[in-house]
């Protein structure tokens, strides 16, 4: 299902390394990987003055602006609004997140906005990289976990980990509650790791 841009839809279940850029500020820069070490996605910022600090820019590896997500402000559950390019200014949001509740913070909805708007749910621990994202039908369509290194049994730091993307689903809109997931829970990554990205071909879930 084409959310962001038909080309970051994928046939098969496809695994991503994620690696934050920078260990200064949450969410303050990410590289996104496929299997092959190709560099797919990135969020680039210069410290938390370069943008508004409740704004980030999802980037194809050429530096093309795919999507902005924007925290909304007032909001009692810490709603997040993601829009179509660079900005927010004049546009219309695609989708929205929010915590399931103010209490449980763990889990939060997306609605996604179209001719008919579309929930989807997400269940677990993003500061121990342990989400599930589901569909309105309770189907997993995108999983985040902790990356292992193969060749040495050992698992990477916070720093470093997977989003599996099931067929079908849109890595780019899946990135972009990556960036979310990340800006609400504050996790400045104190556990370190180095990875190769190129390591997960062979994963099945």
């Amino acid at each position: 299902m084409v959310i962001i841009e038909e080309g970051f839809v994928f046939e098969k279940e496809t695994h991503l390394t994620v690696m934050k850029t920078s260990l200064f500020f949450a969410g303050d820069g990410f590289a996104v990987y496929d299997c092959h070490g190709q560099l797919v996605f990135r969020v680039d910022s210069y410290g938390p003055d370069a943008r508004d600090a409740g704004e980030l820019v999802l980037m194809d590896p050429n530096g093309r602006c795919l999507l902005t997500v924007r925290r909304k402000r007032p909001s009692l559950h810490q709603r997040w609004e993601g829009f179509l390019g660079d900005g927010w200014e004049g546009k219309k949001p695609i989708f929205s997140v929010r915590r399931s509740s103010i209490i449980g913070r763990s889990n939060m909805t997306v609605e996604l906005f179209g001719e008919r708007i579309e929930e989807y749910h997400i269940e677990g621990q993003f500061a121990n990289r342990n989400c599930t994202i589901y569909d309105s039908a309770k189907e997993t369509v995108a999983e985040i976990r902790r990356k292992v290194d193969a060749t040495a049994n050992v698992t990477l730091g916070k720093d470093v980990f997977l989003l599996t993307l099931k067929p079908g689903f849109d890595g780019a809109f899946a990135m972009g509650l990556v960036l979310v997931l990340d800006q609400i829970n504050g996790d400045d990554g104190d556990d370190d790791g180095d990875a190769d990205p190129t390591t997960d071909c062979n994963l099945s879930s």
